[in-house]
């Protein structure tokens, strides 16, 4: 595994393959950097390095978009494998593999470092000298309520006993020079921190870590049970502890590398309005509300801080990469620890997290000794009870001849195996995420709403010889005729 310990790094690691855009045209934060990046996904062009910045020339700053989304076909998950310590050419199966790995490890918890060498701390900034206007945070999508400086960095907090500290990605807007407004939902972690310490009528004590390594975004979106440190994760995914030193004025530890670092106390009894925002669906967002404000304390940042962003939307961007893998290899821990046979598990990015794919062994049914909808039906218990699948709302489960990474392949197994009358497995009124269009008013509110499993499974329908085999060009032609096709390819006149 290659760990590397900066936005910095990730950078140079990424221009190296190509897959940075060094944008040196004068680019407006209002909207056009928005633009670029959401184009540069649709694409999957190098991520956007955006280095004169109406407004901010001068002051070295810059704007990294499309940190994590997906590049072109020689290595479409490079940026995903390169965060996480793999090679950039590596397969979904593979990173799939080394995060459950990792997850099956004794946690590591991060080293504290000399504050006074750490980048973060290059530039400090207290009390009436904050000032978030001075970084260059676009206006993203044309319908937001605002500037959103974190779209891809760290909430951290701790619980007011100190057992617990949660690292998480929730997004925040600038309200104004010292204040955000930030979405923290109920159920999710940090929500639930902020809770305890709302109960004591006391403020919650952050700091949010911006351009940090790039392994740690994808840590805060592992689904880790409650109280687990998510920090302590990406140290067994590495095998060394993350690098941290002290915050200025809140009791917390921060990523030594990282570009910028907000300090401050989210209120418990005070919000200000925040919205719309684009969320990973993909639709247009039209609400706002009131939202917990954020009083910033102090900033620290690197000089010519680079600040990463995502232009949250239609597939495929971070939203979907990101917690999309996270979440599958959670899924396939669980799955596996529950002793079923399963191959893998992998998010259809292209489905805006809506499609989970779960495949199991192709012998399965004479492992098991089931018919396949009650291997469905303990599928499902396992995906949509733990705190990985409350986001899930439809499971397609095949066997491991499918490319589940593949789109197309996936398509064409829920196309041809499930069948149209019995093919689906119901889980009604089960904890659902709320930002699913489909849902009713009532089903939103309550965090409530039905879940389904497709069953796309062959094995218990015919025997083993007959059972149905995709003719393929590996399947469908003798093993010669096929290598020769491949050999001559490029002399029939193909690149």
């Amino acid at each position: 595994m290659k760990h590397l310990r900066s936005l910095r790094e990730f950078i140079a690691e990424l221009e190296a393959i190509g897959e940075v855009q060094r944008i040196e045209e004068e680019v407006d934060w209002r909207l056009e950097i928005g633009a670029v990046i959401r184009r540069s996904y649709d694409l999957r062009a190098p991520a956007p390095l955006f280095t004169n910045i109406t407004g901010y020339q001068g002051t070295g700053f810059g704007v990294l978009g499309a940190p994590g989304a997906l590049s072109g076909p020689e290595h479409p998950l490079a940026r995903i494998a390169l965060a996480l310590g793999l090679p950039a050419e590596a397969t979904g199966p593979e990173i799939m593999e080394a995060i459950v790995a990792a997850r099956a490890e004794p946690g590591i918890a991060p080293r504290v470092v000399v504050a006074e060498n750490a980048p973060c701390k290059e530039n400090i900034l207290l009390g009436a000298d904050v000032d978030l206007l001075k970084f260059p945070t676009p206006l993203i999508h044309g319908n937001d309520g605002g500037r959103y400086i974190q779209t891809y960095g760290m909430n951290i907090a701790r619980t007011p006993d100190g057992s617990w500290t949660n690292w998480s990605v929730n997004r925040m807007m600038i309200a104004d020079r010292a204040t955000l407004a930030c979405l923290i939902p109920g159920p999710q972690h940090l929500g639930i921190i902020r809770a305890q310490w709302a109960a004591e009528g006391r403020p919650l004590p952050v700091a949010v870590a911006l351009g940090v390594e790039p392994a740690l975004p994808f840590a805060g979106g592992m689904p880790l049970p409650e109280g687990a440190d998510e920090s302590h994760f990406l140290g067994a995914l590495f095998g060394e502890g993350l690098e941290v030193v002290p915050a200025e004025t809140v009791d917390l530890m921060v990523p030594a590398t990282a570009e910028i670092v907000i300090e401050g106390h989210i209120a418990f009894d005070e919000t200000v309005m925040e919205g719309p925002m684009n969320e990973y669906p993909g639709y247009n967002a039209l609400e706002k509300s009131p939202k917990p404000v954020f009083h910033v304390s102090a900033v620290t940042h690197r000089n010519g801080a680079v600040l990463p962003v995502v232009a949250a939307g239609p597939p495929v961007e971070e939203d979907h990469t990101v917690t999309g893998t996270m979440h599958a290899a959670e899924i396939l821990y669980q799955l596996r620890k529950a002793g079923l046979p399963v191959a893998s598990a992998w998010f259809s990015f292209e489905s805006a997290m809506h499609w989970l794919i779960v495949s199991v062994r192709s012998d399965w049914h004479e492992a098991t000794a089931v018919p396949s909808v009650e291997l469905a039906r303990k599928i499902g218990d396992v995906v949509f009870t733990g705190k990985a699948g409350f986001g899930v709302p439809k499971v397609l489960l095949v066997e491991d001849d499918i490319d589940i990474t593949d789109v197309d392949d996936v398509v064409w197994a829920f196309a041809t195996r499930t069948h149209p009358e019995h093919g689906e497995v119901h889980f009604p009124a089960l904890p659902h995420v709320q930002l699913s269009v489909y849902l009713s008013e009532a089903e939103a509110h309550s965090y409530r709403a039905g879940k389904v499993l497709y069953n796309c499974l062959l094995a218990d329908l015919f025997t083993k010889e007959d059972r149905p085999v995709k003719g393929s060009l590996t399947n469908g032609w003798p093993a010669d005729v096929h290598e020769r096709v491949l050999a001559k390819w490029e002399t029939y006149g193909y690149r």
